[in-house]
């Protein structure tokens, strides 16, 4: 497994949680790198996305001003820190390594980790 995904859990609403994304073979390098989250019956969708160096980072809509995206290039880390959760939030997290083309869209990506599960419930 080149990318695993840690972190989820069960939290009331309001909580926060941080994901950690690990890349054990260096796909990180030189690229950028975007979570995606898929709910029960739902499509998959992008979460948030990070460049190679931090300089910029992009979100939904739906998450703006409550998550935010990281990375620590030393260690092969990249971090989604989750803040305000909602049961909307509620979904199996993926890490995923940009290669071409928007942001936005899971074709964009390779190299995809295995999920974490974050349940947002009262």
């Amino acid at each position: 497994v080149q990318l695993q995904a840690s972190g989820g859990g069960l939290v009331q609403p309001g909580a926060s949680l941080k994901l950690s994304c690990a890349d054990s073979k260096r796909t990180f390098s030189n690229n950028a790198v975007g979570w995606f989250r898929q709910a029960p019956g739902k499509e998959r969708e992008f979460v948030a996305a990070i460049t190679w160096r931090g300089g910029s980072t992009n979100y939904a809509d739906s998450v703006k001003d409550r998550f935010t995206i990281s990375r620590d290039n030393a260690k092969n880390m990249v971090y989604l820190r989750m803040n305000e959760l909602r049961p909307e939030d509620t979904a199996v997290y993926y890490c995923a390594v940009h290669r071409r083309g928007n942001y936005y869209y899971g074709r964009s990506y390779s190299y995809w980790g295995q999920g974490t599960q974050v349940t947002v419930s009262s």
